[in-house]
């Protein structure tokens, strides 16, 4: 079925009550070596309840296939779209949250920024903050693929690693060439993110032979957002990653106050950026926000 999934009236516009993390089961996978470039990991996430509540935090674009749930996801702009079986989220500005009727299960790849121009070759800064039929995107043969995959999740035939594997090998078989000039400042802008909670835009000026528009508007095509907006996100979801680990070190804890104004501008950035104040970051009722938070998720920032 390529029409999308109708949006879900039933699902109660209630966003604090989050699904408990008891009742969510989420697995990620490394992906195999020559795709570790393009997929910053595979996943299978699943949830039986009858209505499930959540919060995607700002993030990269994601390859997603649903077999089971139907609902939508709460963009910054204020529109909805509706989960399609075979979606494509795009790169997020910010926190978005996530309601569906259940049972919930998801597999996918989770694309770096390379991996998101690879494979799809769109503007993430033209087209960020949506959730679009894969197949408009990526062609008919994700849809044929796709709907293989749901059939045989459904029927138990394979199991959500092995889907999520195959949906690695479809990317893999379908990455296209990117500038290797841009390639190198990709790399350049993952680096001056992860060098810095509050990295100098300047910085990044005349990597790899870029003037300061250039490198403006190459960042927002592959990044999703200008130079200073994408620093205010990584440096939220970085502060938040730390925040949310069982232990903080007093360095981190006196990096992440050096970073903000003061507590309140923390406090609102985290909220903007992850979807939850850093009083909730370690709740044990908030599972897929807590995984999507995880270090692991922002490798792309070793450029």
């Amino acid at each position: 079925m390529d029409a999308p999934l109708a949006p879900t009236d039933s699902v109660p516009e209630d966003r604090e009550a989050i699904t408990p993390a008891a009742l969510i089961s989420v697995d990620y996978i490394a992906p195999p070596e020559p795709l570790a470039p393009f997929v910053t990991t595979l996943y299978h996430f699943c949830c039986d309840e009858p209505v499930i509540r959540d919060i995607q935090p700002a993030a990269v674009g994601n390859l997603c296939l649903f077999p089971h749930g139907r609902g939508e996801m709460l963009f910054a702009e204020g529109h909805r779209d509706p989960n399609h079986e075979v979606g494509l989220l795009t790169p997020l500005s910010r926190a978005a949250p996530i309601m569906v009727a259940g049972p919930f299960h998801v597999f996918g790849a989770a694309l770096t920024p390379v991996g998101w121009a690879a494979l799809t070759g769109l503007h993430a800064g033209e087209h960020r903050d949506r959730l679009l039929p894969a197949g408009a995107v990526l062609g008919p043969g994700i849809d044929t693929l796709g709907q293989e995959l749901l059939a045989a999740y459904r029927a138990r035939s394979m199991s959500g690693r092995d889907c999520a594997l195959t949906v690695g090998g479809f990317i893999d078989a379908n990455l296209k060439r990117v500038n290797p000039r841009h390639l190198e400042l990709i790399a350049a802008t993952g680096q001056w993110l992860a060098a810095s909670f509050n990295p100098d835009v300047a910085a990044l000026t005349g990597r790899a032979g870029y003037s300061a528009r250039q490198v403006q508007r190459l960042v927002e095509r592959y990044f999703g957002l200008p130079p200073r907006a994408l620093a205010r996100k990584y440096r939220a979801l970085r502060a938040a990653a730390l925040l949310s680990a069982p232990h903080l070190s007093m360095e981190d804890e006196a990096a992440i106050a050096e970073a903000f104004f003061d507590q309140p501008h923390m406090i609102r950035e985290i909220a903007h950026f992850v979807g939850r104040t850093p009083a909730r970051l370690g709740d044990a009722s908030t599972p897929y926000l807590a995984e999507m938070i995880d270090a692991r998720n922002l490798r792309e920032l070793g450029g």
